[in-house]
């Protein structure tokens, strides 16, 4: 049943949808994708194009978006306290906010427009990164047929951290027409595939809702919350931390419930584990005021594939938590957010796990790639 629905779901990639890997890199080949860097196919991802930064960062008063008639540089040129030199490595320090020429640039048609997001590594060290184009008056839209620059606001908020050109923080994903799936689609979707491991019922409402875990499993924690005036991270160092100078880690209690502070920042798992078919994509809502005052998921996309093949049971989605204003009680089994399918325009020749070199592929309650494992200090 698996093969036909994948089969039925595999559209041309001149449809409607996310394009997937294959677009991609026709696009790049194309020029409607352009990059200083000549390897930037190696930055394709399955449904989705890796960013890198370029050599200058911009330290600037305060957030902003350019408005209908001016340019990001323009807004720079108006807002900036000081230009970093990245090409040798430069700290981006929490509590500040940076502006990042970045090294792609786009030359779309007037069919494609793009959505971005930060890549799962950033946010599990809550840095808030999003994408800026010219004459922009949302972050992380890019309009169709938009022609331009791109930038990455940048604003560590938990641990300084060390950037170099060519780092990627974020990613952008491209698109034709509406890809966005409704409930009675995705109920049908889940029926001939199934979107959950077996262990959880599907609760489709807007989209396939998410419930956090908050029950301990032996000693294990049920979660971690960051700790306050740490050292620096080096983006360039992966399993090189001890995760016990960054993280508290919090265990489970009998309640089964956990208070959220506010300007606290935690790392928790959902309840759900969650299955992508490789003809689609998901991205995760991260702020519903009709669930609670707090934000989950700053880095919320998920590729075809997520889960898929990890023995039919699926992956649990890592939650990055802040509370906003107040503290909040979450308990087990709580509703913490939504997950929004798409459909891609035509299965991609790759999809996300162990083959492509995915972090996160096989993840359970886990920190960003740049701690070693707790259990091995």
């Amino acid at each position: 049943m698996e093969t036909e629905a994948r089969e039925n779901q595999a559209t041309s990639t001149r449809g409607s949808g996310i394009l997937p890997s294959q677009a991609l890199r026709n696009l790049i080949h194309a020029g409607e994708i352009l990059s200083d860097n000549p390897e930037v196919l190696e930055q394709v991802q399955p449904a989705s194009l890796d960013l890198q930064l370029g050599p200058v960062a911009y330290r600037v008063r305060a957030s902003f978006l350019p408005g209908p008639d001016r340019t990001v540089a323009q807004r720079i040129d108006e807002l900036a306290m000081h230009e970093i030199d990245l090409s040798r490595g430069a700290v981006l320090e929490t509590g500040c906010v940076y502006i990042v020429p970045l090294q792609e640039r786009l030359a779309l048609n007037n069919r494609i427009a793009g959505m971005a997001n930060p890549k799962s590594s950033t946010g599990r060290l809550n840095v808030f990164t999003r994408l800026i184009v010219d004459r922009a008056g949302e972050f992380d839209s890019v309009p169709a047929g938009y022609h331009g620059p791109l930038y990455a606001e940048i604003a560590p908020n938990a641990f300084s951290i060390l950037v170099h050109e060519g780092a990627r923080l974020n990613q952008l994903r491209l698109r034709r027409g509406t890809p966005n799936v409704g409930d009675k689609a995705l109920e049908k979707l889940h029926e001939e595939v199934g979107l959950l491991g077996d262990e959880a019922v599907a609760q489709i409402r807007r989209g396939l809702v998410f419930t956090v875990n908050l029950e301990a499993s032996g000693d294990a924690p049920i979660g971690y919350r960051a700790k306050r005036h740490t050292g620096v991270i080096d983006l360039q160092k992966i399993a090189h931390y001890d995760p016990r100078e960054f993280w508290e880690p919090l265990p489970g209690s009998a309640r089964r419930d956990l208070i959220l502070d506010p300007n606290e920042f935690y790392i928790l798992a959902s309840r759900e584990s969650v299955r992508i078919p490789p003809a689609f994509a998901a991205e995760m809502i991260p702020y519903d005021t009709q669930i609670g005052e707090f934000r989950v998921h700053y880095a919320g996309f998920f590729d075809p594939g997520f889960g898929w093949k990890a023995g039919g049971a699926g992956t649990p989605a890592v939650l990055e938590v802040r509370s906003h204003e107040v503290p909040f009680i979450l308990e087990h089994g709580q509703a913490v957010g939504r997950l929004v399918f798409e459909r891609l325009a035509a299965e991609p020749d790759s999809l996300y796990g162990a083959g492509i070199g995915s972090s996160y592929h096989s993840q359970g309650l886990t920190l960003s790639k740049h701690f070693r494992p707790w259990d091995t200090d």
